[in-house]
């Protein structure tokens, strides 16, 4: 079966929809901020045409960054798992988004739900463990939705909690809220459960963890981040 190039139809460049994509899910900029940065480079469009590129490429790039990533996962042992949730308003009403993190800081899964009992706790468990495979531990703060969603699965013995254990999914969440205060919030449940998916897998894709490496090392793998960026979509 061939596969089709998902930009066939479009006027515009891939190298310009890429590039447009990622700096508005990447970056903390608003639709408008994107749309003078580009005019900068002599690039000509609309802020709404950078939503529609967006809404159309993103979830494709994120997929597909998303399938090699499971696949990298899936053959190595899933040593470590924190778990956590956050308030997020949307028209004023509260939802939670939830959110699975690796022991390297890597986002697996992110998830919005409307309440923080044992159902929302237990489908998202069930979501990440299908995808991702069941970990060797879970860390959790000391919410008992957790506990009673363990029960169900039988991992009461894999969970962990404690003062500061959690510390690395409460940090998973700070580029999530600076996007979000750029975003002005979201105004429906749908649009932030998309915009969570992608943005966690680009801030993945893109995360060199420069800390840990060299000045040389970190150009490398930027680089190669960029490389395999550009190559997103291709037929």
């Amino acid at each position: 079966m061939i596969k089709r190039s998902p930009f066939r139809y479009f006027k515009t460049s891939p190298e310009i929809i890429r590039l447009a994509v990622m700096m508005y899910v990447r970056y903390p900029l608003s639709l408008r901020n994107v749309e003078d940065l580009l005019h900068e480079r002599g690039i000509d469009i609309s802020h709404e045409t950078v939503r529609f590129w967006w809404n159309r490429f993103g979830p494709l790039f994120a997929a597909e960054i998303r399938r090699k990533r499971v696949q990298h996962l899936r053959a190595h042992s899933n040593w470590q798992w924190h778990l956590d949730e956050v308030f997020v308003k949307i028209n004023g009403e509260t939802h939670y988004l939830w959110r699975a993190v690796d022991h390297e800081g890597e986002v697996l899964e992110s998830y919005v739900t409307k309440r923080r009992d044992r159902k929302a706790s237990l489908k998202f468990l069930r979501k990440t463990m299908k995808r991702y495979g069941p970990p060797h531990v879970i860390v959790t703060d000391l919410l008992r939705s957790y506990g009673a969603a363990m029960k169900v699965i039988g991992n009461v013995g894999k969970q962990e909690t404690g003062r500061w254990l959690n510390n690395r999914a409460e940090n998973s969440h700070q580029p999530f809220r600076r996007r979000e205060r750029a975003m002005m919030r979201f105004r429906r449940t749908r649009t932030l459960q998309k915009f969570v998916s992608v943005h966690s897998s680009i801030h993945n894709h893109f995360n060199q963890e420069r800390h840990l490496y060299s000045r040389e090392n970190f150009k490398l793998n930027r680089a190669a981040a960029l490389v395999e960026w550009r190559q997103l979509g291709m037929a």
